[in-house]
């Protein structure tokens, strides 16, 4: 009776060890397909990310010749402006190639209509200008011309945004209207693609070296051109992003 006792005891003992081992067993095969499946996860992204990387690197070689001669470009059309306009009033920045106007030589105070002597003024200095940014050499890295109307700081912003807005759009008008008769059509249909007009109120003064904010030289109009070299550095940069 006692060594049947004993068998059925060590029976059920080796079952229980049986039943551990067993399971142990599946646990560890389980853990082992889940540790391949995401080495092997880990591994296609990692391949996945090594591709977009090699993308990228592709884009950027392809588009740095480019851009270095976008970046010679900007340089060759500030110097034509600036020996256009050498003999003039206007300042053209050697940094970027805007050409400011003073306000008070296009407009009354607190006013958005072009005075004659504006009118004059523009007439003389806008076809120049524009026979340069879309002649041959240059027209086909002009990604955007601007025209910005920035007030001094007084009086409110809104009121400023207004005003500053309205003397973009008239400067604007005053070419690209049905109306004109300073350009052909076709050159008037070739400048609407590229010509916005925007106000900028008191955001942006200009300060002299005591950083005291000159009133009379923040009350003004600025002409700028956008390249082509932007949108290729943002290009670029959406790719490696």
């Amino acid at each position: 009776m006692r060594n049947e006792r004993r068998t059925n005891s060590s029976r059920s003992s080796n079952n229980f060890w049986q039943s551990y081992s067993d399971m142990m067993a599946a646990l560890l095969l389980v853990f082992a397909l889940v540790l391949t499946g995401t080495i092997l996860q880990s591994q296609k992204e990692f391949e996945k990310k090594e591709s977009e990387l090699a993308t990228a690197a592709s884009i950027i070689a392809n588009q740095q010749d480019d851009l270095e001669r976008l970046l010679g470009i900007r340089e060759e059309i500030i110097n034509a402006l600036r020996e256009q306009f050498s003999d003039g009033d206007l300042h053209v920045d050697a940094q970027t190639g805007a050409i400011i106007f003073d306000s008070n030589l296009l407009f009354a105070k607190d006013d958005f209509v072009l005075s004659d002597e504006g009118k004059t003024m523009l007439t003389g200095f806008l076809p120049k200008y524009f026979d340069i940014l879309l002649s041959p050499e240059f027209k086909e890295y002009v990604a955007e011309i601007t025209i910005e109307g920035h007030t001094d700081s007084d009086g409110l912003y809104m009121y400023n945004l207004n005003l500053s807005q309205n003397r973009a759009l008239s400067v604007a008008t005053f070419f690209l209207s049905e109306t004109q008769t300073l350009f052909t059509t076709a050159r008037r249909d070739e400048l609407r693609q590229l010509v916005t007009a925007n106000g900028r109120s008191w955001s942006d003064p200009i300060m002299d070296e005591n950083q005291q904010e000159n009133k009379d030289a923040s009350r003004r109009v600025e002409i700028q051109f956008r390249l082509k070299d932007q949108e290729m550095i943002e290009e670029m940069l959406d790719a490696i992003s």
